[in-house]
């Protein structure tokens, strides 16, 4: 089964809604609060690869189809103009160049360049060009961006016959920049017209949304989102705990993929932006029950308001053209973020593998001295939304007493660690490979430890002792993190362990920032100091 065709647009100009502050908004507002710090009966989540078996035919089909990674809209609008900007300032240089103006770098070309800056972006966003919509025409792209690039010069022309301004610059320079200018910015939108048609053809650019709770509620809710001029959202999906006489199986040519618990699971495997909770305001319960399910996933979370009539203001609330939604759960780390830490694991763990390259190179001889086997061991660990990834470290057990799938723990004077293996264990110098995993993307720098697939305490997996463990993956896991820092590393033989172990990596996702990262890099060297939980 295909999901149904759905209209890339763009969000219209919000309403203003007044939002009351009595009764259901109140208690709603503080239980979403409790629900979010781990409050008791978040279910058990399967793993992917027990997720496969569980979910019907339809939602597996459609979930495998939804894969990929996605292009973060804001990321990409910042980037066209930061290329806009370059491109104004790069061919002013060059015109300057090519025709000996003298000074090229006065403070009177710099301010004109600036200006013209300044001036050419305000009459682009103006024109709409940093919109998808347009973004993806051809000839209408070019006819504004010229407009607007023309607009800036007329502008300049203006000020240059009646106050003066600007009449040292020769004219060839002003028509060279001009010229080049104009020449570059469009040849620069045709090249992004072609990206953005790919990306929306192959799903990169558009909000994937799930709709959680069917009937007519939903079916209003499609039909208003539909009627949106310019939504990009692709609804692929419903699903509901009711039964099909209460919840038909096709709302609004859309298909029930199956309950609650399917929806985390169809979630694991595809890529959802958004779940969209429509259940009326005044259901406060059932919308709690849910919501204590579906905030482990790395998705953000809107309740419909659509059909309560409850006005609100801007604040704690998003528009998809004029519909409301209220916001429940954001998405931790995205659009800019995202690429913020991406950019701050690349140089860091760069600076780290050069700076602790010798130590690794005598660790890895120092191994090879020591027993039989590779350097080297791999194992299965959960990362980002439950994905099983590979995580390097130093081998420090005897080849054939090894553990990939973490079904003993290590214990004090554990027989199976090397001579060797238990000093690097204890200055965690073993996890040093993993600083090639951060380059590869697997793991970040700083978050949540990646822990084993099969880790357990007392006979029972961390999910089951942990109510709402899996939301420590709704962000990339880390070399370092906040649990590892306030003490908890090493040996986990007691539930306190790890329930102050999930405390901290959930602490860590609600109160990110590059500089909390920062600091918890700077720390780590001296908290390594302490080991007396590490063996």
């Amino acid at each position: 089964m295909s999901t149904p065709a759905y209209k890339p647009t763009e969000p219209a100009d919000p309403a203003v809604f007044e939002r009351t502050e009595s009764g259901l908004d109140q208690r709603l507002a503080m239980h979403l609060r409790q629900s979010v710090h781990g409050i008791a009966g978040t279910p058990n989540i399967e793993t992917l690869n027990q997720a496969n078996s569980s979910l019907s035919p339809d939602a597996l089909e459609i979930a495998r189809g939804l894969g990929g990674k996605g292009i973060s809209l804001p990321v990409l609008t910042g980037l066209v103009r930061l290329s806009d900007v370059l491109i104004i300032a790069t061919t002013s240089l060059a015109a300057a160049l090519a025709g000996a103006e003298t000074p090229v770098f006065s403070l009177m070309h710099l301010f004109v360049v600036g200006t013209a800056i300044l001036f050419a972006l305000a009459f682009f966003q103006a024109a709409d060009v940093y919109q998808t919509p347009v973004m993806r025409q051809g000839l209408s792209q070019l006819g504004r961006v010229a407009a607007g690039w023309t607009l800036v010069f007329a502008m300049f022309a203006v000020l240059r016959s009646t106050t003066g301004v600007g009449a040292g610059f020769s004219e060839s320079w002003i028509g060279s920049w001009y010229a080049l200018s104009l020449t570059a910015l469009c040849l620069s939108r045709l090249v992004l017209c072609a990206l953005v048609r790919g990306w929306m053809t192959s799903g990169r650019l558009e909000r994937r949304a799930v709709i959680v709770g069917g009937g007519t509620a939903a079916q209003e809710l499609i039909h208003d989102i539909e009627a949106q001029p310019g939504n990009d959202i692709r609804i692929c999906g419903i699903f509901d705990d009711r039964s099909n006489d209460r919840s038909p199986p096709v709302v609004a040519g859309y298909p029930k993929l199956g309950n609650i618990s399917a929806l985390v699971e169809f979630a694991r495997l595809a890529r959802i932006d958004m779940l969209i909770v429509c259940i009326p305001l005044r259901a406060e319960q059932r919308v709690l029950q849910l919501l204590k399910k579906l905030w482990v996933l790395p998705v953000d979370i809107r309740l419909s308001a659509h059909t309560d009539k409850v006005r609100f203001r801007d604040r704690g609330t998003t528009f998809i053209g004029t519909v409301p939604f209220v916001d429940v759960v954001e998405k931790p780390i995205a659009d800019w973020d995202m690429l913020g830490k991406r950019i701050f694991d690349l140089v860091f763990a760069t600076l780290a593998i050069v700076a602790l390259f010798p130590v690794m190179v005598a660790t890895a001889i120092a191994i090879k001295l020591d027993s039989k086997g590779p350097v080297l061991f791999k194992q299965k660990r959960y990362g980002f939304n439950n994905e099983i990834i590979d995580v390097l470290k130093f081998r420090s057990m005897y080849t054939e007493m090894a553990d990939p799938d973490a079904k003993k723990v290590v214990t004090k004077g554990d027989p199976r660690v090397t001579r060797v293996g238990r000093f690097i264990r204890k200055t965690s110098i073993d996890e040093l490979p993993q600083l090639f995993n951060v380059l590869a993307g697997s793991l970040s720098l700083v978050g949540p430890r990646p822990h084993a697939v099969n880790a357990h305490t007392n006979d029972r997996t961390w999910d089951d002792v942990v109510d709402g463990y899996f939301a420590r993956h709704k962000v990339k896991p880390g070399v370092t993190g906040w649990a590892q820092i306030n003490g908890w590393r090493g040996e986990v033989d007691t539930p306190e362990k790890i329930q102050n172990r999930v405390e901290c990596d959930v602490y860590y996702i609600e109160n990110w920032s590059i500089l909390f990262d920062l600091k918890i890099l700077f720390l780590t060297p001296f908290r390594l100091l302490n080991t007396e939980n590490a063996y």
